[in-house]
């Protein structure tokens, strides 16, 4: 689905974000708007069912990311936004259960668990990074600091949307 990106089926609410896609799809005519054809050749498009946007309401719900790296409908930043703000589906989730699903794949990707590859960064950064200055985006020399200053840190300023990811500018 063009724009939005879904926890994979081994994530915390996983499995409850393919039964709300369902639930909007299942057994109904749906229209395709198709954006493009990503790497292994499957269709990337907006999907709607009637005048229903689908890609927005999961996001909407709770039941997607806004995948960044692929957006063009600024609006469903908006929408995340709120689902975050209202604590909706994946929002209502411990924020260790927060976790993008690009993220969660480049983890397993990379041979470890979430926990396994934070616990390596933060170990790696520690000899390079210091607490003793908190700093601003503007002031970091990389992502890898950013991540430092947040979880080491506890550097809540440089995650000024509470997604987890600090210096958004920076760490894409």
């Amino acid at each position: 689905m063009a724009e939005i990106d879904t926890p994979e089926k081994a994530q915390p609410y996983g499995t409850r974000a393919r039964q709300a896609l369902s639930d909007y799809i299942f057994a109904k005519d749906v229209t395709l708007t198709v954006q493009d054809r990503d790497r292994y050749g499957r269709t990337v498009a907006r999907v709607k069912v009637g005048s229903t946007d689908v890609n927005a309401e999961m996001v909407r719900t709770g039941s997607a990311w806004v995948y960044r790296d692929y957006l063009k409908d600024r609006s469903l930043l908006d929408l995340e936004t709120t689902a975050k703000h209202f604590k909706r589906g994946i929002w209502s989730l411990p924020k260790s259960d927060q976790q993008a699903p690009w993220d969660w794949r480049k983890e397993r990707r990379n041979g470890g668990s979430a926990q396994q590859v934070t616990a390596r960064a933060a170990t790696q950064a520690a000899g390079a990074f210091t607490c003793s200055v908190i700093k601003s985006c503007k002031m970091m020399s990389g992502c890898a600091e950013a991540r430092y200053q947040l979880l080491q840190c506890g550097n809540p300023r440089i995650d000024g949307d509470g997604d987890g990811t600090p210096c958004e500018a920076i760490c894409r």
